[in-house]
Protein backbone atom coordinates (compact mmCIF):
# COMPACT_ATOMS: atom_id res chain seq x y z
CA UNK A 1 0.00 0.00 0.00
CA UNK A 2 1.23 3.25 -0.45
CA UNK A 3 3.29 4.82 2.41
CA UNK A 4 1.19 8.32 1.96
CA UNK A 5 -2.29 6.54 1.25
CA UNK A 6 -5.20 7.01 4.22
CA UNK A 7 -6.01 3.58 5.45
CA UNK A 8 -9.19 1.87 7.11
CA UNK A 9 -7.13 0.75 10.14
CA UNK A 10 -9.56 0.13 12.87
CA UNK A 11 -12.29 2.20 11.59
CA UNK A 12 -14.64 1.91 13.64
CA UNK A 13 -13.02 2.84 16.49
CA UNK A 14 -11.33 5.61 14.52
CA UNK A 15 -15.08 6.96 13.68
CA UNK A 16 -16.11 7.10 17.01
CA UNK A 17 -13.15 8.85 18.23
CA UNK A 18 -13.41 11.48 15.92
CA UNK A 19 -17.11 11.86 17.05
CA UNK A 20 -16.05 12.17 20.46
CA UNK A 21 -13.12 14.45 19.79
CA UNK A 22 -15.89 16.30 17.38
CA UNK A 23 -18.61 16.83 20.39
CA UNK A 24 -15.90 17.20 23.14
CA UNK A 25 -13.47 19.60 21.73
CA UNK A 26 -9.86 20.76 21.93
CA UNK A 27 -9.65 20.35 25.98
CA UNK A 28 -10.27 16.48 25.91
CA UNK A 29 -7.24 14.67 27.26
CA UNK A 30 -6.17 11.46 25.96
CA UNK A 31 -6.53 9.88 29.64
CA UNK A 32 -10.07 11.19 28.94
CA UNK A 33 -10.82 10.29 25.32
CA UNK A 34 -9.25 6.58 25.96
CA UNK A 35 -11.83 5.94 28.64
CA UNK A 36 -14.78 7.01 26.84
CA UNK A 37 -13.24 4.81 24.33
CA UNK A 38 -12.79 1.91 27.34
CA UNK A 39 -9.79 1.21 26.31
CA UNK A 40 -5.90 2.31 27.91
CA UNK A 41 -4.64 5.34 27.05
CA UNK A 42 -1.34 3.38 25.47
CA UNK A 43 -3.32 1.05 23.48
CA UNK A 44 -6.45 3.95 22.03
CA UNK A 45 -3.05 6.21 20.87
CA UNK A 46 -0.97 3.32 19.21
CA UNK A 47 -4.33 2.42 17.34
CA UNK A 48 -5.23 5.72 16.72
CA UNK A 49 -0.93 6.30 15.32
CA UNK A 50 -2.15 3.56 12.94
CA UNK A 51 -4.59 5.41 10.98
CA UNK A 52 -3.38 8.81 11.26
CA UNK A 53 0.18 9.11 12.06
CA UNK A 54 0.11 11.50 14.73
CA UNK A 55 -1.01 11.44 18.18
CA UNK A 56 -4.84 11.82 19.27
CA UNK A 57 -4.20 15.29 20.97
CA UNK A 58 -2.05 16.70 17.94
CA UNK A 59 -4.75 15.40 15.47
CA UNK A 60 -7.79 16.84 17.89
CA UNK A 61 -5.93 20.41 17.47
CA UNK A 62 -6.04 19.75 13.39
CA UNK A 63 -9.52 18.99 13.38
CA UNK A 64 -10.80 22.54 15.09
CA UNK A 65 -11.95 25.79 13.32
CA UNK A 66 -8.96 27.28 14.06
CA UNK A 67 -6.55 25.37 12.73
CA UNK A 68 -8.88 25.76 9.35
CA UNK A 69 -8.51 29.58 9.65
CA UNK A 70 -4.21 28.80 10.06
CA UNK A 71 -4.34 26.75 7.46
CA UNK A 72 -5.57 29.36 4.84
CA UNK A 73 -3.31 31.80 5.91
CA UNK A 74 -0.19 29.49 5.66
CA UNK A 75 -0.83 27.18 2.91
CA UNK A 76 -3.31 29.11 0.70
CA UNK A 77 -2.78 28.26 -2.77
CA UNK A 78 -2.97 30.77 -5.51
CA UNK A 79 -4.40 28.78 -8.20
CA UNK A 80 -4.41 31.34 -10.92
CA UNK A 81 -0.53 30.83 -10.70
CA UNK A 82 -0.91 27.08 -10.32
CA UNK A 83 -3.27 26.77 -13.59
CA UNK A 84 -0.91 29.26 -15.52
CA UNK A 85 1.78 27.49 -14.74
CA UNK A 86 0.51 24.23 -15.66
CA UNK A 87 0.92 23.01 -12.33
CA UNK A 88 -2.73 20.77 -11.68
CA UNK A 89 -1.23 17.84 -12.96
CA UNK A 90 1.60 18.00 -9.84
CA UNK A 91 -1.44 18.98 -7.21
CA UNK A 92 -3.27 16.08 -8.06
CA UNK A 93 -3.03 13.37 -5.00
CA UNK A 94 -0.11 10.77 -5.49
CA UNK A 95 -0.95 11.81 -9.28
CA UNK A 96 -3.46 9.19 -9.00
CA UNK A 97 -5.29 9.66 -12.18
CA UNK A 98 -4.06 8.74 -15.46
CA UNK A 99 -6.73 10.00 -17.69
CA UNK A 100 -9.63 12.35 -17.19
CA UNK A 101 -12.36 12.26 -19.52
CA UNK A 102 -14.94 14.63 -19.57
CA UNK A 103 -18.23 13.97 -21.21
CA UNK A 104 -18.93 15.57 -24.93
CA UNK A 105 -22.00 17.69 -24.58
CA UNK A 106 -24.35 15.27 -26.29
CA UNK A 107 -23.49 12.60 -23.76
CA UNK A 108 -24.04 15.16 -21.48
CA UNK A 109 -27.31 16.26 -22.61
CA UNK A 110 -28.72 12.27 -22.78
CA UNK A 111 -28.05 12.08 -19.45
CA UNK A 112 -26.12 9.25 -19.92
CA UNK A 113 -28.83 7.45 -21.85
CA UNK A 114 -27.10 3.93 -23.42
CA UNK A 115 -24.47 3.82 -20.46
CA UNK A 116 -23.99 1.10 -18.30
CA UNK A 117 -22.83 1.95 -14.95
CA UNK A 118 -21.73 -0.83 -12.22
CA UNK A 119 -21.41 0.31 -8.25
CA UNK A 120 -20.15 -1.32 -5.41
CA UNK A 121 -19.05 -0.08 -1.66
CA UNK A 122 -15.51 -0.66 0.62
CA UNK A 123 -14.50 0.53 4.01
CA UNK A 124 -12.09 3.65 3.58
CA UNK A 125 -10.34 5.34 6.35
CA UNK A 126 -12.99 8.42 5.88
CA UNK A 127 -15.99 5.49 6.60
CA UNK A 128 -17.69 3.92 4.29
CA UNK A 129 -17.57 4.93 0.28
CA UNK A 130 -19.19 3.70 -2.49
CA UNK A 131 -18.22 3.78 -6.10
CA UNK A 132 -19.45 3.93 -9.25
CA UNK A 133 -17.86 3.08 -12.80
CA UNK A 134 -18.15 2.69 -16.41
CA UNK A 135 -15.80 0.59 -18.48
CA UNK A 136 -14.28 4.09 -19.24
CA UNK A 137 -13.57 4.71 -15.80
CA UNK A 138 -14.53 5.50 -12.10
CA UNK A 139 -17.54 8.27 -12.58
CA UNK A 140 -18.43 8.62 -8.63
CA UNK A 141 -17.18 8.36 -5.17
CA UNK A 142 -18.95 8.96 -2.02
CA UNK A 143 -18.78 8.70 1.47
CA UNK A 144 -22.19 7.43 3.33
CA UNK A 145 -21.41 7.97 7.04
CA UNK A 146 -23.17 10.57 6.93
CA UNK A 147 -25.72 10.01 4.39
CA UNK A 148 -26.18 6.02 4.80
CA UNK A 149 -25.65 3.57 1.60
CA UNK A 150 -28.93 4.11 0.15
CA UNK A 151 -29.24 8.18 -0.04
CA UNK A 152 -25.35 8.03 -1.34
CA UNK A 153 -25.99 5.53 -4.32
CA UNK A 154 -29.18 7.26 -5.10
CA UNK A 155 -27.56 10.62 -5.38
CA UNK A 156 -24.81 9.05 -7.31
CA UNK A 157 -27.40 7.60 -9.93
CA UNK A 158 -29.50 10.91 -10.15
CA UNK A 159 -26.72 11.92 -11.60
CA UNK A 160 -26.58 9.49 -14.99
CA UNK A 161 -30.68 9.52 -15.07
CA UNK A 162 -30.28 7.51 -18.32
CA UNK A 163 -28.38 5.05 -17.72
CA UNK A 164 -28.36 1.32 -16.11
CA UNK A 165 -27.17 0.31 -13.52
CA UNK A 166 -25.94 -2.53 -11.59
CA UNK A 167 -24.26 -4.09 -8.44
CA UNK A 168 -20.44 -5.15 -9.15
CA UNK A 169 -19.19 -5.60 -5.59
CA UNK A 170 -16.21 -7.69 -7.25
CA UNK A 171 -15.05 -4.62 -9.70
CA UNK A 172 -15.71 -1.92 -7.82
CA UNK A 173 -14.91 -3.03 -3.97
CA UNK A 174 -11.31 -3.34 -5.43
CA UNK A 175 -11.38 -0.61 -7.24
CA UNK A 176 -12.24 1.69 -4.43
CA UNK A 177 -9.02 0.03 -1.95
CA UNK A 178 -6.85 0.33 -5.14
CA UNK A 179 -7.35 4.23 -5.08
CA UNK A 180 -6.76 4.44 -1.77
CA UNK A 181 -3.55 2.76 -2.06
CA UNK A 182 -2.49 5.23 -4.71
CA UNK A 183 -2.77 3.10 -8.17
CA UNK A 184 -3.68 4.97 -11.29
CA UNK A 185 -7.48 4.58 -12.59
CA UNK A 186 -9.35 6.80 -15.33
CA UNK A 187 -12.30 9.21 -14.56
CA UNK A 188 -15.19 9.61 -16.60
CA UNK A 189 -17.05 12.20 -15.54
CA UNK A 190 -20.59 14.00 -16.41
CA UNK A 191 -20.77 17.89 -16.05
CA UNK A 192 -21.91 21.01 -17.51
CA UNK A 193 -18.58 23.33 -18.50
CA UNK A 194 -18.63 25.33 -16.15
CA UNK A 195 -18.24 22.66 -13.22
CA UNK A 196 -15.69 20.43 -15.52
CA UNK A 197 -13.78 23.90 -14.89
CA UNK A 198 -14.01 23.89 -10.84
CA UNK A 199 -13.38 20.36 -10.99
CA UNK A 200 -10.09 21.09 -12.77
CA UNK A 201 -9.21 24.04 -10.56
CA UNK A 202 -9.90 21.74 -7.50
CA UNK A 203 -7.65 19.40 -8.94
CA UNK A 204 -4.77 21.86 -9.04
CA UNK A 205 -4.98 22.33 -5.06
CA UNK A 206 -1.92 20.53 -3.87
CA UNK A 207 -2.57 18.00 -0.43
CA UNK A 208 -2.58 19.88 2.64
CA UNK A 209 -3.08 23.27 1.21
CA UNK A 210 -6.54 25.38 0.37
CA UNK A 211 -7.77 27.46 -1.27
CA UNK A 212 -11.38 29.85 -1.28
CA UNK A 213 -14.43 29.11 -3.40
CA UNK A 214 -13.69 33.05 -4.35
CA UNK A 215 -9.97 32.38 -5.26
CA UNK A 216 -11.49 29.73 -7.96
CA UNK A 217 -13.97 31.84 -9.22
CA UNK A 218 -11.10 34.45 -10.47
CA UNK A 219 -8.80 31.15 -11.33
CA UNK A 220 -11.07 30.08 -13.68
CA UNK A 221 -12.24 33.64 -15.31
CA UNK A 222 -15.45 34.06 -13.34
CA UNK A 223 -14.32 36.21 -10.62
CA UNK A 224 -18.28 37.17 -9.35
CA UNK A 225 -19.17 33.69 -9.60
CA UNK A 226 -18.73 32.74 -5.98
CA UNK A 227 -22.28 31.06 -5.32
CA UNK A 228 -22.06 29.06 -8.55
CA UNK A 229 -18.44 27.83 -8.04
CA UNK A 230 -19.86 26.76 -4.52
CA UNK A 231 -22.71 24.95 -6.18
CA UNK A 232 -20.04 23.26 -8.63
CA UNK A 233 -18.11 22.67 -5.85
CA UNK A 234 -20.47 20.48 -4.13
CA UNK A 235 -21.67 18.57 -7.39
CA UNK A 236 -18.41 17.31 -7.68
CA UNK A 237 -18.70 13.49 -8.42
CA UNK A 238 -15.72 11.86 -6.97
CA UNK A 239 -15.06 13.04 -3.29
CA UNK A 240 -11.47 13.28 -1.62
CA UNK A 241 -10.18 12.50 -4.93
CA UNK A 242 -11.39 15.36 -6.33
CA UNK A 243 -10.12 17.61 -3.30
CA UNK A 244 -13.29 19.73 -2.88
CA UNK A 245 -13.05 19.37 0.89
CA UNK A 246 -9.98 21.94 0.08
CA UNK A 247 -12.08 24.94 -0.51
CA UNK A 248 -12.99 27.11 2.16
CA UNK A 249 -14.55 30.29 3.19
CA UNK A 250 -12.88 33.42 2.82
CA UNK A 251 -12.97 33.68 6.40
CA UNK A 252 -11.24 30.29 7.13
CA UNK A 253 -14.55 28.80 7.93
CA UNK A 254 -14.83 25.24 6.55
CA UNK A 255 -18.14 26.17 4.48
CA UNK A 256 -20.56 22.82 3.42
CA UNK A 257 -19.80 19.20 2.51
CA UNK A 258 -22.00 17.06 0.55
CA UNK A 259 -21.27 13.90 2.28
CA UNK A 260 -21.09 15.52 5.82
CA UNK A 261 -18.52 18.41 7.60
CA UNK A 262 -17.26 15.36 10.04
CA UNK A 263 -15.53 13.95 6.66
CA UNK A 264 -14.26 17.51 5.65
CA UNK A 265 -12.56 18.23 9.06
CA UNK A 266 -11.36 14.44 9.23
CA UNK A 267 -10.06 14.75 5.88
CA UNK A 268 -8.54 18.10 6.28
CA UNK A 269 -6.87 17.47 9.76
CA UNK A 270 -5.35 13.75 8.25
CA UNK A 271 -3.45 16.04 4.81
CA UNK A 272 -2.37 18.54 7.03
CA UNK A 273 -0.92 15.92 10.08
CA UNK A 274 0.85 14.05 7.15
CA UNK A 275 2.11 17.42 5.69
CA UNK A 276 3.79 18.33 8.92
CA UNK A 277 4.92 14.71 10.14
CA UNK A 278 6.55 14.48 6.46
Amino acid sequence: MNDHAPAPYHYAVIARALTIIDADGPGLTLDALAAKMNMSPAHFQRLFSQWVGVSPKRYQQYLTLDHARRLLASRFTVLGTALSTGLSGGGRLHDLFLTWEAMSPGEYASGGKGLRLEWGQSQTAFGPALAMASDRGLTGLAFSDETGADAALADLKSRWPAATFTENQLRLGPMIDAAFAGHPTAMHLIGAPFQIKVWEALMAIPSGQVTTYSEIAGAIGTPKAVRAVGTAVGRNPISFFIPCHRALRKSGGLGGYHWGLPVKRAMLAWEAARMDAA
